[in-house]
């Protein structure tokens, strides 16, 4: 009886010491995926996606003129998030303030832009985005079209 009553806490205490270590490894995990997640890029990116690769893939500039005013309101709400760790620096907070501004005058001005101004402030726009993507990825990391 003796011997099972050992056991069984050593069984007990291995269970212990396995679910604690799962605990650790899953914050871990966790505080990592975070360190690597720019939600406020993310949202923009999808409005440019949305408004550049159809003007990108056959000319068609409908997508950016509708979604301008929503992609200047995506700039100024990443401009003004937090910034994570890896990308809190002036060079980055520059190439916010730029887009942001950019993106609110090509907003504010498409009414009166020509097809061609709008394709040369969209695709201005798109570089200077992928700017900040290659900050955020080190660089080296390109965006395929």
């Amino acid at each position: 009886m003796k011997i099972s009553l050992i056991r069984v806490s050593a069984l007990l205490l291995i269970v212990a010491m396995i679910a604690c270590s799962k605990k650790a490894e899953t914050t871990e995990t966790t505080t990592a995926a975070a360190s690597d997640e720019w939600p406020e890029m993310d949202s923009f990116h999808m409005v440019m996606a949305e408004a550049f690769h159809p003007y990108k893939d056959s000319t068609n500039l409908e997508p950016a003129k509708k979604l301008a005013a929503e992609m200047a309101t995506s700039a100024e709400q990443w401009q003004a998030a937090p910034l994570p760790e890896k990308v809190n620096n002036d060079d980055v907070k520059a190439k916010l303030v730029t887009l942001k501004n950019d993106t609110r005058a090509f907003a504010d001005g498409i009414s009166g832009m020509t097809d061609e101004q709008i394709g040369k402030s969209l695709t201005a726009l798109h570089d200077s985005f992928h700017g900040l993507m290659e900050a955020w990825h080190g660089g080296g990391d390109k965006h395929e079209h």
